[in-house]
């Protein structure tokens, strides 16, 4: 395994339509690409979201590794709800807190995993674990479940179970909390003045919570905190990612940035800068959503600051088996379900019903426990 197919299984990118382009399948074939996310642009109906993530998988046969793809969405309910009817459309987090009912926020999240699985969306960018601190963050607002820690910890963690029960691979966001932030992360850097005692006592409740649950990644968010690390923001920066995610909470799961493409990174880091700092922070996987101009880049810095010796080898060989195994365990099943079979599940009438009776603050008839 050459180091540059090694480096390739660190990123995610985004695609441009509602089908690969030959150049978009030519690099993530070339470069052994490990992930794609998927957004708006690229779902219509769920035939062709289901054509397109079979069409994404089916290059697996053709890397190097042979290894299926992370195929991302972001599916949290309310706002953050890229896949459109007929897929059954969930209502915000939010609702799940007014409920109090774990049992309904394990069934929120498997009923959704069931819809994404069905189509070959492995992967959710969700629970939002966020605590909604601040009644002036627009950013999260009712993506949060709660201003309460517990609150948000009890139902994070049925929202994993859900998730993982239905084969959906689940991520934690965003690390430690962007709750308390005003300035929007796609736009600008958020600084926030909170201490490391501050977050152990509210922001981390819920994913320490998770992290037993076993959520399967942790994303990290673009915020900086100077009273913990002075120098860099959570997403570069060792002090958070090593020592607090990996030593002091014994994390073990895959860490993920946030979309390295967002303003918070590219107003104050250079594009070559960004995935090599991160990566020697310590996270797993470099996710780059938007603009197809950038993976090509950092996969080039990547390469050139392994040479130079300012990334180690085995730092990133350690990652790549990491995320191999990963994979391994976790996606056993990477094809898409016939359609026929998807079609019976998406917007099914039982799902359709649990979604209106949580958005009119009800709790669903006939739901068993978890």
């Amino acid at each position: 395994m050459s180091i540059s197919h090694i480096i390739g299984q660190h990123m995610f990118i985004g695609v441009s339509g509602h089908a690969l382009t030959a150049d978009e399948k030519k690099f993530i074939v070339e470069n052994n690409i490990g992930g794609v996310c998927l957004f708006g642009r690229n779902v219509a109906e769920p035939k062709q979201v289901r054509e397109l993530c079979a069409e994404i998988q089916s290059l697996r046969h053709k890397q190097v590794d042979k290894a299926p793809l992370f195929i991302g969405i972001d599916m949290e309910g309310g706002r953050v709800h890229r896949l459109k009817a007929p897929f059954t459309v969930w209502p915000p987090l939010r609702k799940l807190g007014d409920l109090d009912a774990p049992t309904v926020s394990f069934h929120f999240a498997n009923r959704m995993g069931l819809e994404m699985k069905a189509v070959g969306i492995n992967l959710d960018f969700a629970p939002c674990v966020d605590i909604f601190t601040n009644p002036g963050n627009t950013v999260i607002g009712d993506r949060s479940i709660s201003s309460d820690p517990e609150m948000v910890a009890k139902h994070a963690s049925a929202l994993v179970r859900g998730y993982i029960k239905s084969d959906v691979i689940t991520c934690a966001k965003h690390f430690p909390g962007h709750g308390n932030t005003i300035v929007d992360s796609h736009e600008d850097l958020p600084v926030e003045n909170t201490d490391l005692e501050r977050l152990e006592s509210c922001e981390l409740i819920p994913f320490k919570k998770t992290f037993k649950s076993r959520v399967d990644m942790v994303m990290t968010s673009h915020i900086k905190f100077p009273k913990i690390d002075p120098e860099w923001p959570v997403t570069l920066s060792e002090t958070f990612v090593r020592k607090m995610i990996r030593e002091e909470m014994r994390y073990r799961g895959l860490i993920i940035t946030d979309d390295l493409g967002m303003k918070a990174m590219t107003k104050h880091y250079g594009i070559e800068e960004v995935p090599v700092r991160a990566l020697k922070a310590g996270v797993d996987l470099l996710l780059y959503c938007n603009d197809p101009e950038v993976p090509p880049q950092a996969y080039d810095a990547i390469l050139g600051a392994l040479a130079q010796g300012s990334l180690k080898k085995e730092d990133l060989e350690a990652s790549y088996h990491r995320i191999m195994d990963f994979k391994k365990v976790k996606i056993q099943n990477p094809d898409p379900l016939p359609l026929e079979e998807a079609i019976k599940i998406i917007g099914s009438p039982e799902h359709l019903k649990i979604a209106s009776a949580i958005a009119n603050g009800q709790i669903p008839d006939g739901l068993l426990s978890e």
